[in-house]
């Protein structure tokens, strides 16, 4: 269940000793349409990225099928050298085939030369959190589970997080190594994994929302969601973001831009504060949604 009086800090420490600012930025809308090939206006993706630091964003999350590959490529690009607190998360587990088409691919062998790939493109010696994009259905999930195991003993990645998983699979997960992060899609309006978000709650791991801004219909004219953003002159989205980051201490929204103007407004939630109120009349509105 959603807890409003909950604390609501600043940072988290994934994995116990990545401290980064919790809301972060999502790098998969600086690649052209479909998320394939090049952004339509590559320097406005590099002004967007180098604009984080300067924003006190010190978590990215990126993935080699972002682009693919370009926008590892562009983090790298605009922002390396990498400052000593610079958390930069990348996925591997999707192979691409074109424009907004995505297959999921587990081989053990593939996820460890991918990893490899990442940290030439990004231009690190360790990845600081590397996550399983999906678990492969065609593969057995023991073996992709090892596979992230060996790139933990080889010290290629810090700590290790999953994507698009449930309970059971986080358990099954955690005989192989330490779960430091799930990704699963979750906002104001889609409450499917409200137990995978509770969970990670009770066990300390990081929970980074996908999708992070949806409000669907909940936004009109006169809502309840527009009378709360105009009460702290504030956006829709930005409302969106800030519910999520009183939802758990644990939640680490990304929301992803092209566009600086757009960065900056979103960034701008992280000072917004709703009362418990608020926030049990919103989180009631979006369950009703849900």
């Amino acid at each position: 269940m959603a807890n409003a009086s909950a604390a609501n800090p600043k940072t988290f420490k994934i994995g116990g000793d990545l401290e980064v600012n919790r809301l972060g930025y999502g790098a998969m809308r600086i690649t052209g349409q479909g998320i394939w090939g090049e952004p339509s206006d590559r320097a406005e993706s590099i002004r967007t990225l180098k604009r984080l630091p300067e924003l006190g964003v010190n978590f990215i999350d990126t993935a080699d099928s972002y682009g693919p590959n370009i926008s590892e490529e562009l983090i790298r690009e605009a922002l390396a050298p990498y400052g000593s607190n610079m958390v930069v998360a990348t996925k591997a587990g999707l192979a691409r085939t074109g424009p907004d088409q995505w297959t999921p691919l587990g081989r053990a062998e593939y996820l460890i030369q991918q990893a490899h790939a990442s940290c030439h493109r990004l231009g690190v010696k360790q990845i600081a959190l590397w996550q399983l994009h999906r678990i492969d259905p065609k593969t057995p999930r023991e073996e992709q589970f090892g596979a992230v195991k060996q790139l933990l003993g080889a010290g290629l990645i810090r700590h290790a997080g999953l994507s698009e998983v449930s309970v059971e699979e986080i358990k099954a997960a955690s005989k192989y190594f330490k779960v430091a992060t799930v990704q699963n899609r979750y906002n104001l309006v889609d409450r499917s994994s409200e137990d995978v978000l509770n969970y990670c709650t009770e066990h300390g791991i990081g929970f980074i929302p996908w999708f992070p801004l949806a409000a669907g219909d909940l936004t009109q004219p006169g809502s309840l969601f527009d009378t709360i953003a105009k009460q702290h002159k504030a956006t829709p989205g930005q409302i969106a973001l800030a519910w999520l980051l009183k939802r758990s201490p644990v939640v680490l929204p990304i929301p992803g831009t092209s566009k600086v103007s757009h960065l900056e407004e979103n960034m701008a939630a992280a000072d917004i504060v709703l009362s418990d109120e608020e926030f049990q009349a919103l989180d009631k509105e979006g369950k009703s949604r849900a």
